[in-house]
């Protein structure tokens, strides 16, 4: 398999990067918040949605490859954020296994 090539141009997303961080709640447990870990380029590309329901309401998932330029610190258990849109980030991988790009990909819930 060749290198893949991904026109710069094609990265118009800017998304924030965010990563979990647990706090203690002062009665022995914690509390999760979302802490901003950075910006990035990215091509956003929609893939698919699904439908269901969950406790009576109906409920959509859209899912997106989310094409970024490789860089430390992108895992999966963390998310992006486009202005209110959150991308939970799935599975990252190296689609060409150069170092040159990764590939998020991410479910986005609508509401």
């Amino acid at each position: 398999m060749g290198a893949l090539f991904l026109d710069p141009g094609q990265r118009t997303a800017r998304l924030t990067r965010e990563v979990m961080v647990e706090t203690p709640d002062g009665q022995g447990g914690t509390t999760a918040i979302w802490q901003a870990a950075g910006t990035l380029w990215a091509r956003v590309e929609p893939v698919s949605h699904a439908g269901s329901e969950l406790a009576g309401a109906e409920r959509q998932v859209l899912t997106h490859r989310i094409w970024v330029a490789a860089q430390a610190g992108i895992f999966a258990g963390q998310r992006l954020r486009k202005g209110a849109r959150m991308f939970a980030i799935k599975l990252v991988r190296d689609p060409d296994e150069t170092g040159r790009y990764l590939i998020c990909d991410c479910e986005e819930e609508a509401s």
